[in-house]
């Protein structure tokens, strides 16, 4: 396989049938190994050890990326737990299986879905653009990074269900800001994207839960039934959670990787398996730490839930993932599935607690304009540095 930027492996065919036979193999062998370690950003190849060279003499980028790491990590320990809350919380799962299933669900669904649709992780690729110079782009991205971690690791000491995936895309915005002084590095078409899937996270998903809980009233099934499935109800969102959030931060790798390489146009690219592997990994690892704080917040003290609403939770937020996760639209998996709740204790005679709610809210609102401020201003601390 040739390696490079720039360069795409070919066979030449000689003379005879066997020869063709042989030149066709030999070229579908290189095409599948491309797909398995390189890494195509606008048709230049970055294969594994490549990028590795890449990260040994650029600080910058070996720097993003273990920041990338660390917020695949807190992501999947303050995201996840929101897939299994109900499970755990009706005591359809012990936590310590509940967090095994929705870790190895969540490495799945950045497998499986990234391998197919790639739209997600091209929208947070083109969020905005970087100009500068490689060294400048990548410290001002290194610095949006570092906003993400510290609002999510607040976040996770207040116990509060933020969106990181909101927090990337304002995070990398405001840091583009800083860097460009403007507003017109903003690339407001994919910012369109990124507030279509929170209005899809937020309303659909509020009327998608209590919609389920409509339904499943008349359901006459014994609680048992109800709790076995919840089951694959979890797994099922967890697996969606993958999906949605793994490409999030493959966006950024790839985004890194093209601004070290002096250029971060737009275009189609390919996402490579060990990519996908690393970021499905690291989530997996996140998920694996628990959250408990959080399942507390969601699962008990904004919502009471029995069994039949948690499956109506589970059934209203796998609809809206699955629709935004089909359309290629970036959503909050937190917001999805916090406000499926909120429609399920609404329509189930166990009022939500609308404080809880409330600071809730509170705190996504402040998510964008806190995230882009952050990312700004440790953009110019950065660059000034």
């Amino acid at each position: 396989m040739t390696e490079g930027v720039g360069k795409t492996p070919s066979v030449t065919a000689c003379g005879g049938d066997s020869s063709l036979r042989e030149g066709a193999i030999n070229s579908a062998i290189q095409k599948f190994g491309s797909i398995i370690w390189d890494m195509e950003v606008l048709s230049m190849p970055l294969s594994f050890f490549n990028f590795l060279g890449q990260l040994g003499g650029n600080p910058a980028l070996f720097g993003t990326v273990l920041l990338t790491l660390a917020v695949l990590l807190v992501n999947g320990w303050t995201d996840a737990p929101n897939a299994i809350a109900g499970a755990v919380v009706t005591g359809a799962l012990p936590f310590r299986p509940a967090v095994a299933l929705a870790a190895v669900c969540n490495f799945l669904g950045v497998l499986c879905v990234t391998s197919v649709n790639a739209s997600v992780a091209e929208t947070v690729y083109a969020i905005a653009s970087f100009g500068g110079g490689p060294k400048a782009a990548l410290t001002a991205l290194c610095a949006a990074m570092t906003a993400i971690v510290l609002w999510a690791a607040a976040a996770w000491y207040f116990g509060i269900p933020t969106s990181e995936s909101h927090a990337l895309v304002a995070g990398i915005s405001g840091a583009a800001v800083a860097l460009e002084g403007s507003l017109s590095c903003i690339r407001w078409d994919c910012w369109a994207r990124v507030i279509l899937g929170l209005v899809l996270s937020t309303a659909a998903g509020f009327w998608a839960g209590r919609g389920a809980q409509s339904r499943l009233k008349a359901v006459k099934l014994s609680n048992r039934t109800f709790l076995l499935a919840q089951l694959p109800g979890a797994a099922v969102t967890a697996f969606l959670h993958g999906a949605q959030d793994g490409q999030k931060f493959i966006g950024v790798f790839l985004l890194g990787a093209a601004l070290a390489q002096g250029r971060a146009d737009e275009g189609t690219f390919l996402v490579p398996l060990w990519l996908m592997a690393l970021c499905a990994f690291f989530m997996a690892l996140g998920t694996l730490m628990g959250g408990r704080r959080i399942i507390d917040t969601v699962g008990r003290e904004m919502v009471s839930l029995g069994p039949r609403e948690g499956l109506a939770a589970d059934l209203g937020n796998i609809a809206c993932l699955f629709t935004a996760t089909l359309l290629g639209l970036p959503v909050s998996t937190t917001h999805t599935r916090t406000c499926a709740l909120l429609g399920v204790g609404s329509a189930g005679g166990n009022r939500p607690d609308w404080a809880t709610a409330g600071k809730i809210a509170l705190a996504w609102l402040l998510t964008f304009p806190g995230c882009m401020a952050i990312g700004y201003w440790m953009a110019r601390v950065f660059l000034a540095a």
